[in-house]
């Protein structure tokens, strides 16, 4: 029980002392950590504190002597099993020799098979083992005997490898596969002497979080196969970062060694991401590294007869003067694309960039599917929260009674979302519900109930949702709406209408790092930074005393697809577009014929890391700087301000708000800001990062869309990205690649029946874009149901077949009557 403040009430108090000194701590809480709140360090190997206890090591043996009540021991116990009792006396190593004489004891049988090879093990200057032999162990062995060796290593996946005479069998590493991911990749075999760690029996490596255990592990039993003896810990220098591959926001370190990210570990961040990431914010950094990284500015001189000539090397002044030129006779016929890689400082620069030096609203930061009712809803008050004002948090999704998910799979596309939701669900408290065409791995690792949902119907299950009396829904629940319900009309309109109706709170979870910051510093044609709509015109009259300027552009742009149509049309002659993936643009997966041929005319500006598709048709390059190269900070889904500093220094490139100053400054309309610092400071004035969010109207705001037709007589494609896909920014590292799971065709029993086909054999997928073959599995799918990954390595289903909802047919491989 706790006390109204959050502390705790005095009664459930117990005192104990500890190497002399009374201490009073929880109830139930152990000695090791009750022995930490008075600065004392108890060995430990097993013991960590997001794991449940085990004394596997027994390394943590601490003194507890019988002081008259009770309360004492005849041997040395250990203190990360044992709870606090009231009187209890415990010694530890500092001021007890028989805890220390314990210790010592252990520490040699642990050292008996464990190999002295400190100078090439990857964990050597950063091993627990090795500084905990020298504090808390002998000077000299008394073991004469060969030492245990197995071959070595043992691949558990792609990434992970394992050198087991290493291990020290203290289990954190199942205990984490077990309690944490819920993913069975690794587990004790053997017995006795012979006990050791190995690959689990039967089960197949599925797991997007393997590389903690790498991290945890207080040895070097388990290491990367990507940074596997490429450099020591003494040789690195470390820096706290965020991870910029989903909406998480989770803490992370960046070692770095002569300009080079080595590798990326899992910062301690217990109201985020507490000390778990993803494999794929863990591994995933090596894409600016890969050929294609632009390091020069490009310029392309226009022939006399109007043709376009070949890309040039130009100095920084010579790019931002020739792109300055063409903006200006584009005059206001100009579109901004600035996708969902950029830090909320770059955002910010974008906002102002178009507004200021442009003077247009013709921004969109959505470069996928999208709707104007979605435009809607992200300017709506129950999107535009944060932490303390009413947002939706970590904590509230470990408290929460019931969790609905909506267009989410939190396993593929927030995976800290998802050991969140896990973790409550351990704890016994929420219950997940998801509206989905299956039940995923994910959500029966949460614990979760299937709610089916066939594609293009989310909205009338959404409405339905209140009135189911399994999901009781009310002011203890949550609603996490995914970005892929903008697909679907009507759909985010019933999410908000659901969340007023019950009394539930609401939290939207985009995909992408960049985009909560670029919806709150206004990258869409219908928002201003600050959350404020473009059609407030004293948003407009304060925005534009804040700024300098005369007034704000007032008439409501083009979003993403109307830029590209207008491109295409030729309404528009010129696009400033960085960090958009040509895949993300179009269905087809590559640029039309007839957006490359508008390209070709229209004057186009990419900033961009690396080469795409739109460089290839810029009349100007400009190369921008990775996240590990500047400074900034993200917006996290729960609308929590996630900054970080600068990793590496590389003179090649610049950060957005660099660039775009640049530019506006040729221009003769300079937006005033030129580095992320000095972005943040306005941003400060301007728009309310952490403050109270502006209100607006909920429901009313959206016009609600005809449900799409349910499609009749035939299949309907279900389909999303998973963790590990075709992404750019997976470049570099084929470690990683490796572990993507392999794309397979979900069937329902029924279907999979009239097929005349078994599980494993190969079938046709066939959409409105071709066709594809891919093996065949079974779900718990409706009939009339099919799904598939939309963007898996070499099987990009949304590109191939076309995207979730669509109208398909199948056949098993051989009978498709000619069908490829």
């Amino acid at each position: 029980m706790t006390a109204s403040s959050g502390e705790v009430v005095k009664s459930d108090l117990v005192t104990l002392t500890i190497d002399g000194i009374e201490v009073s701590v929880p109830k139930d809480t152990l000695v090791i950590r009750a022995a930490e709140e008075i600065g004392v360090q108890v060995p430990r190997f097993c013991d960590h504190p997001l794991l449940a206890p085990v004394g596997a090591c027994r390394q943590c043996l601490v003194d507890v002597p019988d002081a008259g009540n009770g309360r004492g021991f005849p041997k040395p116990q250990a203190s990360c099993t044992l709870p606090v009792a009231e009187g209890m006396v415990v010694n530890t190593q500092a001021t007890s020799p028989v805890a220390d004489k314990a210790q010592q004891g252990v520490m040699e049988f642990l050292l008996i098979n464990h190999p002295l090879d400190c100078p090439v093990c990857d964990k050597g200057g950063e091993c627990p083992l090795q500084n905990q032999a020298m504090s808390n162990g002998r000077g000299e062995s008394r073991f004469e005997e060969t030492k245990r060796v197995f071959p070595k290593p043992i691949n558990l996946s792609p990434q992970v490898l394992l050198d087991r005479e290493r291990c020290i069998v203290c289990q954190r590493c199942t205990r984490f596969a077990d309690e944490i991911a819920g993913d069975p990749f690794i587990a004790l075999v053997e017995r006795g002497a012979q006990q050791q760690i190995g690959i689990a029996e039967g089960a197949e490596f599925l797991s997007y979080f393997s590389g903690n255990t790498i991290q945890i592990c207080p040895v070097g039993a388990l290491t990367s196969a990507a940074y596997r003896f490429r450099s020591r810990p003494f040789d690195l220098v470390s820096t706290p970062s965020v991870a910029e591959h989903d909406a998480c926001g989770s803490a992370i370190r960046v070692d770095h060694r002569r300009g080079k990210v080595m590798r990326r570990l899992a910062g301690n961040d217990p109201e985020v991401n507490e000390e778990w990431i993803t494999d794929k914010d863990r591994f995933a950094f090596l894409a600016p590294r890969e050929d294609d990284r632009l390091t020069h500015p490009l310029v392309r001189d226009r022939k006399e007869d109007g043709g376009t000539g070949e890309l040039r090397v130009a100095s920084w002044p010579e790019a931002f003067a020739v792109a300055a030129r063409g903006l200006a006779a584009a005059k206001r016929k100009v579109g901004l694309l600035p996708g969902g890689r950029l830090t909320a400082e770059d955002a910010y620069a974008w906002s102002k960039f178009a507004r200021v030096t442009v003077r247009t609203n013709n921004i969109d930061f959505r470069a996928r599917a999208h709707s104007a009712e979605e435009a809607a809803f992200l300017a709506s008050s129950v999107v535009l929260t944060g932490p303390g004002h009413g947002g939706v948090t970590y904590a509230d999704l470990e408290s929460a009674r019931t969790v609905v998910l909506a267009g989410l799979d939190p396993e593929d596309e927030a995976g800290a979302i998802f050991l969140r939701l896990r973790k409550a669900h351990r704890a016994g408290r929420a219950r997940v519900f998801s509206l989905a065409s299956h039940s995923t791995r994910g959500l029966r690792k949460m614990g979760g109930t299937l709610l089916p949902t066939v594609p293009g119907t989310e909205a009338a299950a959404l409405a339905a949702v209140a009135e189911n009396g399994d999901v009781a829904l009310d002011a203890g629940g949550i609603v996490l709406v995914g970005e892929r319900l903008a697909t679907v009309p009507g759909a985010l309109t019933a999410a908000l209408r659901l969340a007023e109706t019950t009394g539930a709170r609401l939290a939207w979870v985009p995909r992408r790092a960049g985009d909560r910051g670029a919806l709150e510093t206004g990258c869409l044609p219908n928002l201003l930074p600050g959350g404020r709509p473009v059609a407030d015109a004293g948003a407009r009259v304060d925005l534009a005393a804040a700024w300098g300027v005369e007034d704000v552009p007032d008439a409501e742009g083009l979003d993403g697809a109307g830029i590209l149509e207008a491109l295409v049309d030729g309404d528009l002659r010129a696009l400033v577009v960085g960090g958009v993936d040509p895949a993300d643009v179009t269905a087809e997966g590559r640029l039309p014929k007839k957006l490359r041929k508008a390209l070709a005319k229209a004057f186009v500006v990419s900033l961009e890391v690396r080469s795409s598709a739109f460089t290839e048709l810029a009349d100007v390059v400009l190369p921008v700087a990775p996240v590990t190269d500047k400074a900034g900070s993200f917006v996290n889904w729960e609308g929590r301000v996630r900054s970080f500093g600068k990793v590496l220094d590389n003179p090649l490139s610049l950060p957005d708000v660099r660039v775009l100053a640049g530019i506006a400054e040729e221009r003769g309309r300079p937006i005033g800001i030129r580095t992320p610092e000095q972005a943040a400071a306005e941003m400060a004035q301007v728009g309310p990062w952490e403050g109270e969010r502006p209100t607006m109207d909920g429901s009313e705001t959206l016009a609600a869309q005809a449900p799409r037709p349910a499609v009749s007589g035939g299949l309907v494609l279900s389909s999303w990205k998973q963790l590990l896909d075709d992404g750019r920014m997976q470049d570099g590292d084929g470690f990683l690649r490796a572990t993507a799971r392999r794309p397979v065709v979900l069937v329902g029993e029924e279907t999979l029946a009239g097929l005349g086909a078994a599980a494993g054999d190969e079938v046709v997928l066939t959409g409105p874009l071709g066709s594809t073959r891919l093996p065949v599995g079974v779900a718990d799918l409706a009939d009339g149901v099919v799904w598939a990954p939309a963007s898996a390595p070499g099987a990009s289903v949304r590109h191939l077949v076309g995207p979730a909802g669509s109208p398909v047919t199948l056949a098993k491989a051989g009978t498709e009557g000619g069908s490829k």
